[in-house]
């Protein structure tokens, strides 16, 4: 996608790399974690606190807001054209309970940060350029993960966002209430030129390769399958081997089999066992019963298919064999996504005219770009972490990487956004 009126600026434009991070940096003082990282997970206080920073931020860059009724907050640089479908930025600034600094809010104060940019070289853009933060990307409190985007693109109904519970029984809908950041506004309609996410990688790939910007051609799909087996409790001194029906022996088989599925489907699949509980989980009682989640991923939607139709056949020849009752429930499901082509070259030049090392790449991780793709045109930008580390208080990046994948973003919005002239 090109601009209407051609680049706004030249290509040598940078974002104010010190002032994103010491933005980076006030923002990681709110829901502060153990470890260096943060805990500010969707819907808390700190969450309603860090959206106020944000807020004030960017009114004093000169947006407006607008906020809907699942909380996604949408602040407007006016364009010189305000009919003008916009262009918009958008992350989030929830985090896991144990997250790191950068998983998402990268993506909203980078976009903060390409409006101040835009005001400081006096630059009016012909479109509008909007900065979302969208309400529960991580999905860590309420399920599933990205809830808010969902809701805009049409894939979830506000009343399921608003039943959805934490581990306390408490309602999504109601804890927005709470904290005072439910909108007016409806949820999805907006108009939307196009839109960018950057992203911090969650992977090695860009660090071991050393290269500067990952350009995302694509996003992996995914299916959640919640197993449930059902055994029988009984005492682990006292009860013959061959007279058990070990719940937590199946789980432990499945578990095998979900990393050997993985495993066969190679290149491009991935496969896990990330959350897994059993009853009673005494010592000394053989689990009755045990309910965990299966992760399988891949951008290609025959292998994510196939992987989800063999651990269903597996996983039931295993319980069987064990005597064990079986269900299983697909919780979370999003077909592979292909970002937008012509953004995808918009990026890839902005990296090339800047001289920053770049690689395509596909996200690993679900993201709110995903949802929004199927709506409007869409396409991320990702840096380096070390080691490939998030979800975890000791994710990092450097403050370069940060700047670079700004820069990017920078030059891209400009040249989508269109002059004024």
């Amino acid at each position: 996608m090109t601009s209407d009126s051609g680049p706004v600026s030249a290509a040598n434009t940078r974002v104010n790399g010190e002032r994103l991070w010491d933005s980076l940096m006030e923002m990681a003082e709110i829901g502060p974690g153990v470890a260096g990282g943060n805990n500010r997970q969707t819907l808390t206080d700190a969450d309603a606190e860090g959206r106020r920073l944000f807020q004030s931020w960017c009114e004093a860059a000169g947006m407006t807001m607008a906020l809907d009724r699942m909380g996604n907050m949408f602040m407007r640089l006016e364009g010189a054209d305000p009919d003008a479908d916009p262009v918009m930025i958008g992350s989030h600034l929830d985090t896991q309970p144990t997250g790191g600094r950068f998983d998402g809010v990268l993506g909203v104060l980078a976009g903060l940060e390409v409006v101040r940019t835009i005001r400081d070289m006096g630059v009016t853009p012909r479109r509008p350029i909007v900065v979302v933060n969208w309400t529960n990307e991580e999905g860590a409190r309420f399920a599933p993960a990205m809830l808010a985007s969902g809701v805009f693109a049409g894939i979830h109904t506000e009343d399921y966002a608003n039943s959805r519970v934490d581990a306390a029984g408490k309602r999504f809908g109601d804890e927005l209430d709470r904290i005072g950041w439910r909108g007016d506004e409806p949820v999805g309609g907006r108009p939307i030129h196009a839109m960018f996410e950057y992203h911090i990688e969650q992977g090695p790939i860009l660090e071991a390769e050393g290269r500067e910007i990952g350009v995302v051609t694509h996003g992996q799909g995914l299916w959640w399958l919640e197993v449930t087996l059902t055994g029988k409790d009984a005492h682990t001194g006292s009860t013959p081997m061959a007279m058990r029906v070990n719940a937590g022996l199946g789980m432990a088989r499945i578990i095998e089999a979900v990393h050997r599925i993985a495993m066969d489907h190679q290149p491009a699949a991935v496969g896990a066992v990330g959350q897994a509980n059993v009853w009673p989980n005494s010592r000394n009682v053989i689990p009755g019963k045990a309910v965990f989640t299966v992760d399988f991923r891949s951008p290609d939607l025959g292998k994510l298919n196939a992987m989800r139709a063999r651990l269903e056949e597996e996983a039931a020849t295993i319980a069987g064999d064990l005597g064990l009752g079986i269900s299983i429930e697909p919780v979370g499901h999003f077909d592979p996504v292909t970002f937008d082509p012509k953004l995808v070259e918009v990026v890839r030049g902005a990296a090339e005219r800047l001289g920053y090392s770049h690689m395509d790449i596909v996200s690993g991780a679900g993201h709110d770009a995903c949802w929004i793709n199927r709506v409007a045109p869409t396409v991320m930008i990702m840096c380096p972490c070390v080691d490939g580390l998030s979800h975890n208080e000791a994710e990092e990046i450097t403050p370069e990487w940060a700047s670079a994948g700004a820069d990017v973003l920078l030059n891209a919005v400009l040249e989508v956004a269109g002059s004024a002239d």
